[in-house]
């Protein structure tokens, strides 16, 4: 069965506060929440509710692919692990970083020593690590993991099976659509979804060219059965956008 989330920087604070945000998803149906800062954990848990996803390190444009960075990515990663294992949190996001004068040979080559001497911890903790796949067209300049090949690769030159991919749909619309064929092809090495629509990084609506009914149908009929985090930018009331998103969303999953 696959779970529906939905992302907290995406209303906290800029449409609902974190108590109204996290009051307002359950009402909806949600049972998890994606992204919430570690000082709000409490209150989402308090709620009966799970979170699907935390932040292993930040700057996401400093990341794995700096050498020089490993040491303090492995501290700050090895945390997120301990918390996410002990809060029972699937998954904690990792991020290449931007390539800032690498070629992608050399920064998979370091990406991909980063995370073979992290997996043995998320393995152990039974959490998987996540690189995230994001555009560096629109909203993330310079950024290395922006296509899904490159991501894939370096899952599987790292071999395990707790460092995996976040495949955000509209991030990969934005640099290589073909979004169908990339999950059928990709799907063992993708850990994790999340979703808007494009352009604009708004609601799943008619107003925006990706057919989410396909796409999350063709999710389905891999035999995933983690969470689908929609990340989207509620164009007007909040709350009305929550529960529209859930309820379109959920004939198809």
């Amino acid at each position: 069965m696959i779970l529906q989330s939905i992302g907290w920087w995406c209303f906290v604070p800029q449409k609902l506060t974190p108590a109204q945000f996290v009051s307002s998803a359950a009402e909806a149906g949600f049972t998890a929440l994606d992204l919430v800062p570690p000082e709000y954990w409490s209150l989402v848990i308090d709620h009966g509710l799970t979170i699907s996803s935390i932040q292993g390190h930040l700057p996401l444009e400093i990341g794995l692919n700096r050498v020089d960075q490993h040491e303090r990515i492995e501290q700050e990663v090895r945390a997120a692990i301990a918390n996410a294992q002990r809060l029972r949190i699937p998954n904690v996001l990792c991020f290449s970083g931007n390539r800032g004068g690498l070629d992608d040979a050399k920064g998979m080559e370091v990406t991909v020593a980063a995370l073979r001497k992290l997996a043995p911890f998320v393995e152990e903790a039974g959490v998987t690590l996540v690189l995230e796949l994001l555009n560096s067209k629109v909203d993330h300049p310079d950024y290395q993991a922006d296509r899904t090949a490159w991501g894939a690769q370096v899952c599987q030159a790292v071999g395990s099976p707790r460092v995996k991919l976040l495949y955000d749909i509209y991030h990969m619309q934005i640099m290589e659509g073909d979004v169908i064929r990339t999950i059928r092809t990709f799907h063992p090495l993708i850990a994790f979804y999340h979703t808007a629509g494009n352009p604009g990084r708004n609601d799943l609506d008619e107003t925006q060219e990706l057919n989410y009914a396909a796409i999350l149908k063709a999710i389905k009929e891999t035999g995933y059965t983690g969470y689908i985090a929609h990340e989207f930018i509620p164009k007007a009331d909040p709350v009305a956008a929550l529960g529209a998103v859930f309820k379109q969303s959920a004939p198809w999953l």
